[in-house]
């Protein structure tokens, strides 16, 4: 076992690359073209994601300077966040009229950029209970909310329907502490997340040198 372990080290020569966004780290044998052409497309798929940041920061950049809206590279994509108070009315899940021009400018990404990306879209509450709007719960707001926005994607912009999907969190995931008027502010939010094809691929190369 030993002497098989010693020639395994001995023989193979390995590559590792980090992608610092997505946390996940792939081993590569020197010199197989079939992970030379794999490291080809998860850099590729890492440079769409890196010119959509650039993009959208340059897009949004008098609402990011404003503090309504920020551009992140997560573990989880690209992450652009938008303050609730910017795209609702308090308690509506309407898009506001003043609202639409900046769903239009990251429309303009996910359909040039990013088009083969999938895009979750996600709506989050402070934790103040819902008591004088139709809504059950902080769920059913932040849920609607961001079906509003999904709705206006695929009719106002022509995002396939097929690359998109929305999740209504209530008030369960935070950024911030609810003890204070600004943390809640933080925390109503719509989150436009672009998910990166990487992690599914990386699974798949990694399963494969472990055979």
């Amino acid at each position: 076992m030993k002497k098989m372990t010693m020639q395994i080290a001995t023989c193979c020569v390995v590559f590792v690359w980090v992608m610092g966004f997505s946390g996940c780290t792939i081993i590569f044998q020197k010199g197989r073209k079939k992970d030379v052409a794999k490291i080809s497309n998860l850099q590729r798929k890492l440079s769409e994601m890196e010119m959509a940041k650039a993009e959208l920061e340059n897009r949004l950049r008098n609402e990011i300077n404003d503090k309504e809206v920020t551009v992140q590279m997560m573990e989880r994509g690209l992450v652009i966040t938008f303050l609730a108070e910017v795209l609702f009315d308090s308690g509506k899940a309407i898009l506001k009229e003043q609202a639409l021009d900046r769903i239009d400018k990251v429309s303009q990404v996910l359909n040039t950029t990013v088009k083969d990306l999938n895009v979750g879209i996600e709506g989050h509450t402070d934790n103040v209970p819902i008591k004088y709007s139709k809504w059950k719960s902080n769920w059913e707001l932040s849920s609607a909310r961001a079906m509003s926005v999904l709705h206006y994607l695929v009719e106002e912009h022509d995002v396939s329907p097929s690359r998109l999907s929305s999740t209504g969190f209530g008030e369960y995931q935070p950024i911030a502490s609810n003890e204070t008027a600004q943390g809640r502010q933080q925390n109503r939010r719509v989150e436009v997340v672009i998910l990166p094809k990487i992690k599914k691929e990386a699974a798949v190369v990694e399963s494969q040198n472990l055979k």
